[in-house]
This record gives C-alpha cells, sequence and structure tokens, in this order.
C-alpha cells in the first residue's frame, strides 16, 4: 500500500505578490478619489459646459468662415476632436489644487506613512482624473448626437476614443501633479495653470490642422503631447487621415505619461516638506 503525498500548491511568487499589491494600491486611491466626485458632481457639470460653448458658438461661426481647411469634412467635425482634448486638458491641468489642499489638510502625510508604494498614489490619482476625461468623452458624444456631427459611431473606435480621453487625462494630471510638488502654493500653482493652459492649447493641431502653422509653431506643436492626443481622436473620431499612425500617437503619449508618472512619484514626498 503506497501512501498518498500531499502535494503543496505552488507559492505565488514575490513579483506577482507586488503587481498584485500595486493593483489594489492603485484601485484604492483612485476608489477614494471617484467619490470625492460623487458627492459633488456639480464639477463634471460646470467642466461640461466649456465644450458645449466651444462647439455650438465658436464651431458654428467658424464653419461659416471656411477660412481653415479641414479635407473633406466640415470644419464643426474636424474641431470636435480637439474640443474633446481640451476640455481633457482643461479638467486635468488643475488637478494638483486638489494635491495642495490634501497636503494643507494633513492627508499627503497619512498617505505617506501607509504601506501604499508611491508610485500607486500617483497612478491611482492619474486613473481616477482618467475617469473624468472619460465623462467628457459622454458630454462630446452627446453634443454630435444632438448637432448632428457627423462622427464615426463603431463600438471600437468610441472604445478607442474613451481610452485615448483617459490617457491623455493622466497625462495632463500628472503633470499638474508635478507642478503643485515644486510650487507648494495654491496662488502660484493658479497662476502657472493659466499660463500653461493657453500655450497647450493653441500651439497644437485641436484647431487648425499643422499644415498652415508657420515652422516654428509646427515644431512646438510636434513637441506638445495634445498634439498626438488630437490626432488619435480625429483618427478614431471622424476618420481622417492622421499625420501620425495610431501606434505612434498612442505610444508617444503613453511613454509621456510613464515618464511625467516617475518624476511625480520622486517628487510626491517633498511635497510636505
Amino acid at each position: 500500500m503506497t501512501s498518498a503525498r500531499l502535494v503543496a500548491p505552488p507559492a505565488v511568487s514575490d513579483d506577482s505578490s507586488a503587481v498584485l499589491d500595486f493593483i489594489r494600491q492603485t484601485a484604492a486611491i483612485a476608489d477614494i478619489e471617484l467619490r470625492k466626485l460623487l458627492r459633488d458632481p456639480t464639477e463634471v457639470l460646470a467642466r461640461a459646459v466649456q465644450p458645449v460653448l466651444w462647439i455650438t458658438i465658436f464651431g458654428q461661426v467658424f464653419s461659416r468662415v471656411r477660412a481653415i481647411p479641414t479635407g473633406n469634412v466640415s470644419y464643426l467635425a474636424f474641431m470636435t476632436p480637439g474640443i474633446l482634448a481640451q476640455s481633457v486638458l482643461f479638467v486635468a491641468i488643475f488637478y494638483g489644487v486638489a494635491v495642495i489642499w490634501e497636503r494643507d489638510l494633513g492627508i499627503v502625510h497619512k498617505l505617506l506613512v501607509s504601506p501604499a508604494h508611491r508610485s500607486a498614489l500617483v497612478y491611482g490619482k492619474a486613473l481616477s482624473a482618467g475617469f473624468r476625461g472619460a465623462l467628457q468623452v459622454t458630454v462630446i458624444y452627446i453634443l454630435a448626437l444632438l448637432m448632428r456631427i457627423p462622427v464615426v459611431w463603431k463600438p471600437l473606435s468610441m472604445l478607442g476614443v474613451v481610452l485615448g480621453a483617459m490617457l491623455g487625462s493622466a497625462i495632463f494630471a500628472t503633470f499638474s501633479f508635478i507642478i503643485a510638488c515644486l510650487v507648494k502654493s495654491r496662488e502660484r500653482f493658479m497662476g502657472i495653470g493659466q499660463l500653461m493652459t493657453m500655450p497647450l492649447f493653441f500651439a497644437s493641431n485641436a484647431i487648425y490642422p499643422l499644415a498652415i502653422m508657420p515652422t516654428w509653431l509646427r515644431y512646438v506643436a510636434l513637441a506638445n503631447p495634445l498634439t498626438y492626443l488630437v490626432d488619435a481622436l480625429r483618427g478614431l473620431m471622424i476618420g481622417q487621415p492622421q499625420a501620425h499612425s495610431l501606434l505612434v500617437n498612442f505610444s508617444v503619449i503613453g511613454i509621456i505619461f510613464v515618464v511625467l508618472a516617475a518624476i511625480a512619484t520622486k517628487l510626491y514626498p517633498t511635497l510636505v516638506r
């Protein structure tokens, strides 16, 4: 009679356990941020006003001017992805103010002494900013439906738009995070944030194509992450040929996000010094 052998279950590797812990910590931070949004949804409603004004007023007026070459699409359709990118930028770029508030309230101190990894704190906040970007996508698609703007309604294209908006929102929120860590003052942060939004918006292809820009401005636009976001959204939303492929656009903004997140992770502890 042979004795039965007890086979121990395979142990979970340290790397797998670390990854799972990181995912749980990131999700917990994002959940906290989203609960704040659910308690005060007026922020979402207020942010929805801006794209409505841009498309219904600015877009309608410039559609009549016909001075900007937009290929085989109307100017209103051409600018719709750009206004979505602008909405994502404006929603995310002032995200750092909340971080400074958290420092003043002592929340940052508590997070820093918690066992959560520093990068999970940054990625969690970036993820919550991404959900805000996804809400802006909903606003833009509702506007397109009501105003009969010809956009692509294929599920995969719409999913790509949502992912692009979330990634773009995460980029600018993380960039805002870095500024907050450097200036450490709400007043200074607001000044820098207002200074950055207009150049980022107008030095991109959001409301006019790269082809009509002066050469020097074109080089600036190619260094602007908003340009790659708009290019990706324009290809997905209206099917217009892009300056770069979807792979290139998403790769560029993905790399920028990873670099910014690494910088923000390094700077986050300095916020309380």
